[in-house]
C-alpha cells in the first residue's frame, strides 16, 4: 500500500539577536526552591543579568526536593546558598543578634510579622519562622552588599523580602506567576507586598490585572510586566517544518490543575470517531497511575504514551517531534512550555485561560478552547493532526515571530534590570 507524504516546508531564518546593554551593580535573589527543573525561566533570567556584567547572589529558603541533571543546573544549585540549610541555630543566633543590635526595628518587624501572620492561612506560627529566616537573610545581604533583592512567586519568598526590607535590608521587587498565588491573594496580603516594595512584576497583562484588583490604587505605578523569556539558542536556530505524522505532544505535571484526565477524555473522542493519532504526554504526577488505568480501560495503549519525567534536551526533540502542543489545564500563569513550543515552529492547543490568550491566537499559531470542555478539546486536536504540513508551518512561523516579539530573555532581563534602578553603562 503506497502512502502519501506530504511536502516539507523548507527551514525559515529566524530574527536577528538583539544587542545586550551594560549594567552595573550587585543584586540578590530570592527563591523558595532553586534551582528546579520547572523554572528553567528564573535560571535564564538570572543568565541574561550576568552577561550585563550584574554581579548575582542567589539564595533559596529550602533544598531543591527534585532530581537535578541538567548541567546548568547543576552548576545553579552549587552557586546558591540555603537559609535552612543552616538548620534552626543559625535563623536563631541571627534573630538574637538582631534583637540585641537593632531592638527597635527587630520589634517594628515583629509587629509586622504578628499582623501579616494573623489572618494568613499559614498561621502564626509559620510567620514567625519567616521572621527568623529573614533575619538570617538579613545578614547575608547587608555582608554582601547587595543593593536590591529580587523575588520569584509572591507567596513565603516574598514574605520573607518584606520583612528583610522592615529589618533594614535593601529594596525588593517580586515577580507574580500564578496560578497559586491568584487562588489566596489576601492570606498572601498581595497588595501590602506591593505597597511596601519598589515594584512587582506579572509575567502577563492577565496577571498584572490581578496584582491591580487586590492592590489600593495609589500602588498601581508600581506593577509592571516583565514576561519569562527564552535565551538566544530558541532565536538562532532555524524553524524546521511539523512532521507528517499524527502525532501530538502534551508537556506538563500529572495533576488536577493541569487536566490530563480530559485530556485523555478528548483522545477517546478521537478514537472513536476514526481518527489516527500518537498522544505523547512528557511529565509525571500523583496522578500517573490513574491515568495509565484510563488508557488501559479505553483501550487507547496504542494512541496514548506516557513518557515520563524528559530533560530539556529531549523535551525540546518531543516538541520537534510533534505537530502541536497541546494543554489542558485549570490554572495557569502562562506556561513557559507554549512559549518554547511556539518559539520552536510548534503551534498549542490550550484551554482559554489566564494570560495564555495573550501568546495563542486562534487562526494564527493555533487554538484555543473552553476549560474544562473535552468535546471542543477533541476537535481543536483532531483539526491540527489532519491540517496539511504547509499550513501549519505558517501557523508556527507566526507564533515564533509573536515570542520572538516578547519573550527574548535578554530583552525582559534588560527591562526588569532598569526597574531595579541599576546604572546603565
Amino acid at each position: 500500500m503506497s502512502v502519501y507524504v506530504e511536502p516539507q516546508p523548507e527551514a525559515v531564518p529566524r530574527t536577528t539577536q538583539p544587542s545586550k546593554p551594560e549594567f552595573a551593580g550587585k543584586i540578590a535573589y530570592l527563591v523558595n526552591q532553586y534551582p528546579v527543573p520547572s523554572g528553567t525561566f528564573i535560571r535564564r533570567e538570572i543568565e541574561a543579568m550576568e552577561s550585563f556584567g550584574i554581579k548575582v547572589v542567589r539564595f533559596a529558603i529550602r533544598q531543591t526536593n527534585v532530581r537535578l541533571s541538567e548541567p546548568k543546573d547543576l552548576v545553579e544549585a552549587s552557586r546558591t546558598r540555603i537559609v535552612l540549610d543552616l538548620g534552626l541555630l543559625g535563623p536563631l543566633v541571627a534573630t538574637f543578634a538582631t534583637m540585641l543590635t537593632k531592638p527597635i526595628t527587630f520589634v517594628k518587624a515583629l509587629a509586622l510579622t504578628i499582623r501579616m501572620g494573623w489572618h494568613s492561612d499559614r498561621g502564626l506560627l509559620v510567620n514567625f519562622a519567616y521572621l527568623l529566616e529573614a533575619c538570617q537573610l538579613t545578614r547575608w545581604l547587608i555582608r554582601e552588599d547587595v543593593e536590591h533583592l529580587h523575588v520569584h512567586y509572591g507567596s513565603n519568598p516574598a514574605s520573607v523580602a518584606l520583612l528583610c526590607r522592615a529589618l533594614g535590608g535593601p529594596r525588593y521587587s517580586f515577580t507574580l506567576h500564578g496560578p497559586h498565588e491568584f487562588d489566596k491573594p489576601h492570606f498572601l496580603r498581595l497588595g501590602e507586598k506591593v505597597a511596601r516594595s519598589k515594584f512587582a512584576v506579572a509575567i502577563s497583562e492577565y496577571g498584572r490585572s490581578q496584582l491591580y484588583r487586590w492592590t489600593d490604587r495609589e500602588h498601581w505605578d508600581k506593577i509592571h510586566v516583565v514576561h519569562c523569556g527564552l535565551d538566544r539558542a530558541y532565536f538562532s536556530e532555524e524553524l524546521t517544518p511539523p512532521p507528517s505524522d499524527p502525532r501530538l505532544v502534551f508537556i506538563g505535571r500529572l495533576d488536577e490543575q493541569k487536566g490530563t484526565h480530559l485530556l485523555v477524555e478528548a483522545a477517546k473522542m478521537l478514537k472513536d470517531g476514526g481518527c489516527e493519532f500518537e498522544l505523547v504526554m512528557v511529565g509525571d504526577g500523583p496522578f500517573r497511575g490513574e491515568l495509565e488505568n484510563m488508557i488501559r480501560r479505553y483501550g487507547l495503549e496504542s494512541n496514548v504514551r506516557l513518557a515520563g519525567w524528559q530533560n530539556d534536551v529531549e523535551v525540546r526533540q518531543s516538541l520537534l517531534d510533534s505537530r502541536a502542543l497541546v494543554l489542558s489545564s485549570f490554572a495557569e500563569g502562562l506556561p513557559v512550555v507554549i512559549m518554547e513550543s511556539l518559539a520552536m515552529g510548534r503551534p498549542v492547543i490550550s484551554t482559554n485561560i489566564a494570560g495564555v490568550a495573550e501568546l495563542v491566537q486562534p487562526g494564527v499559531c493555533g487554538w484555543l478552547v473552553p476549560a474544562g470542555a473535552i468535546e471542543p478539546l477533541a476537535k481543536r486536536m483532531r483539526e491540527a493532526i489532519e491540517m496539511p504540513v504547509e499550513e501549519l508551518a505558517q501557523y508556527g512561523k507566526a507564533g515564533a515571530q509573536l515570542v520572538s516579539e516578547s519573550h527574548q530573555a535578554v530583552i525582559e532581563a534588560a527591562k526588569l534590570a532598569r526597574l531595579i534602578g541599576l546604572t546603565e553603562l
